[in-house]
């Protein structure tokens, strides 16, 4: 094998070792609008006020409830007042954090961060968050992005 092989495939593999990078670390569509902004990247949202977790692959609140981890779609009647988009939510990047919740509820139980201090998903006006289901400029990137596909040179087969 020359030398230029060997350096060609090693290029080859860097891009597309990125190119898996890329499309592992950004979940940005999956992330629900009241989440914060500035993450390309989140697993989990824990919410301090309530000692609960939210999985955003899985789009399911994660509490305690006596010696088991609930998993549900929605937060647990004790809390259907309270508000997602006041609240103030920690990301968190490592797997099932709520192992560990211990060390979540003693580093963030005195969190007293001014909830005007985290822009919202749903209130950032960085394009790359109009993918998010529910944000204002959403149907506006859907018509940008994926609208009229003949205009990319696709034709449907309709004449």
């Amino acid at each position: 094998m020359t030398i230029a092989a060997i350096v060609m495939s090693g290029f080859l593999f860097q891009q597309a070792a990125a190119q898996v990078r890329v499309n592992m670390n950004v979940n940005l569509g999956q992330q629900p609008v009241w989440g914060p902004a500035g993450y390309d990247h989140a697993d989990y949202y824990y919410l301090p006020d309530i000692d609960c977790y939210y999985d955003i692959s899985r789009r399911q609140f994660i509490y305690n409830s006596g010696n088991r981890w609930v998993y549900t779609s929605q937060l647990p009647p004790r809390y259907r007042n309270y508000d997602l988009y006041s609240s103030y939510k920690v990301v968190v990047n490592e797997p099932r954090p709520y192992m560990h919740a211990d060390v979540y509820r003693n580093k963030y139980r005195n969190n007293k961060q001014p909830r005007d201090r985290q822009i919202l998903i749903r209130d950032s006006r960085e394009e790359k968050y109009y993918q998010v289901k529910g944000h204002p400029m959403h149907d506006q990137w859907i018509k940008n992005h994926h609208g009229n596909q003949r205009d990319r040179g696709h034709d449907d087969g309709r004449h």
